[in-house]
């Protein structure tokens, strides 16, 4: 088992060695990865700068790679001469950026992996994001970058990464950087002990093991969705599925919340899936700023894993403070969540097309799914006196939905309660059990 140490050794050669030492000092195996193009490893400082950094000594041996640069190109598809030779800098990032996901899930799979460290600017921060989100989830991942005191959406996307901030450019050792970079060496060797430990206590953890049961093995694990509006519904699922003998993992569906379940879903984790918050299906069509995209809804259809979904808090698109709202829908029904947050209350129309949409994708999938529709409400504030209480909305989407199904292999239920009644949630488990232990029959 060992650390993988992976950025552009052409640029950043020094300061890879020097955490190279750190971590090695603090008891862990490294592999070094080398995924610059341009030039070959930094040994512009010598072994003397690095061995005063680092306190090393004298049998600091530079910044030789482990695994090459040709060798990550040849995993992305491209020969590192041909990169070279066509000095096309965005097409070289990508193909080192796919080498190096590769190469770091099949040591991974092999059984050498327990953590990966980079340290970048934008585009050796591109290259170390990718190769991290081919691991798995609770493989330490931690990225010491230039970007990240900013969005740092596009290097996190939906996997686990711990970012940290390196304050000044990864460009020498200094008085900034030396306690930065040694606090990532220390964090990174702590980290991956921790994970040798539960590899080696709980086998579940193992690679290419089964990820449908929890780490404990005990449990198989359910997907649920959630939002504020929605939190009765889920908690009174949660606690009737974890009667039944299930764990149960919550998404917060803001965007990135869906988007890492469906990553986890096509990865095997769930024996099933309870969507009862369908919200962000609202963002993507109406241009809010929760979308998962157009993948939302797809993973557990696509897989054939056993799903009950609802309409949890379509009612409603999501913004930030109430000054950030766009110009167009200035005359809209607003209800300001918090200081940060303004709900827009969905139209008919938006209704009827998520309607739509949600039983388009539902009527898609190839494994057991049951629509759950609760007409007393899709929220909390979509109840009698509440502030989005739109029937004519709610019964727009309604009929749509039930439209899209019909003829389907769909089961549906209605009922006459809201989203947020237990009785309404209590019955949305049950039936995802009885369509998983139908399943496993």
């Amino acid at each position: 088992m060992a650390v993988l140490l992976l950025g552009t050794l052409d640029t950043k050669g020094v300061e890879y060695a020097f955490v190279r030492d750190l971590v090695r000092a603090a008891g862990q195996e490294v592999v070094l990865l080398d995924a610059g193009v341009m030039g070959d490893p930094d040994l512009r400082a010598g072994v003397a700068e690095v061995a005063e950094v680092a306190g090393a000594g004298a049998g600091v041996a530079g910044v030789a790679p482990d695994i090459g640069a040709a060798a990550v190109a040849e995993a992305g598809g491209v020969s590192l001469d041909r990169l070279r030779s066509d000095g096309d800098r965005g097409a070289a990032l990508r193909v080192m950026a796919a080498g190096a996901a590769r190469i770091s899930r099949e040591l991974w799979e092999r059984g050498r992996l327990s953590g990966v460290l980079a340290l970048g600017g934008s585009g050796g921060s591109s290259i170390a994001a990718a190769a991290m989100a081919a691991l798995p989830v609770g493989v330490p991942k931690l990225l010491v970058s230039t970007m990240a005191s900013g969005d740092v959406s596009p290097y996190v996307g939906q996997s686990d990464v711990t970012l940290m901030y390196s304050v000044v450019d990864v460009a020498g050792i200094n008085a900034i950087s030396r306690p930065i970079l040694g606090n990532a060496a220390a964090a990174i060797a702590a980290m991956a002990a921790a994970y040798d430990d539960r590899r080696r206590e709980s086998p579940r953890e193992s690679p290419r093991e089964s990820r449908r049961e929890s780490p404990r093995g005990d449990r198989p694990l359910v997907a649920a969705t959630m939002f504020g509006v929605t939190t009765p519904a889920v908690n009174a699922a949660r606690a009737r599925l974890e009667e039944l003998g299930y764990e149960v993992v919550v998404f917060h569906a803001t965007g990135s919340g869906g988007r890492a379940m469906e990553a986890l879903v096509r990865d095997g984790y769930f024996a099933g899936v309870l969507d009862l918050t369908t919200t962000e299906l609202a963002d993507e069509l109406v241009g809010g700023v929760l979308s998962a995209g157009p993948g939302r809804l797809t993973a557990a259809g696509a897989a054939g894993v056993p799903q009950v979904v609802s309409l949890g808090a379509v009612d409603m698109v999501n913004f930030g403070p109430i000054e950030s709202v766009p110009e167009r829908f200035g005359q809209r029904r607003l209800l300001v969540h918090n200081p940060t947050v303004t709900l827009m209350r969905t139209t008919p129309q938006e209704c009827a097309a998520i309607g739509r949409e949600i039983g388009a994708k539902l009527v898609a999938a190839t494994g057991p799914v049951a629509l759950f529709v609760p007409r007393g409400g899709v929220s909390a504030v979509d109840v009698e006196g509440g502030p989005f209480h739109d029937p004519e909305a709610d019964a727009a989407c309604f009929a749509a939905v039930l439209g899209a199904v019909a003829g389907g292999d769909v089961q549906v239920v209605e009922s006459e309660d809201d989203i947020n009644r237990p009785r309404f949630a209590v019955a949305a488990a049950d039936r995802l059990h009885e369509l998983i232990q139908k399943g496993a029959a």
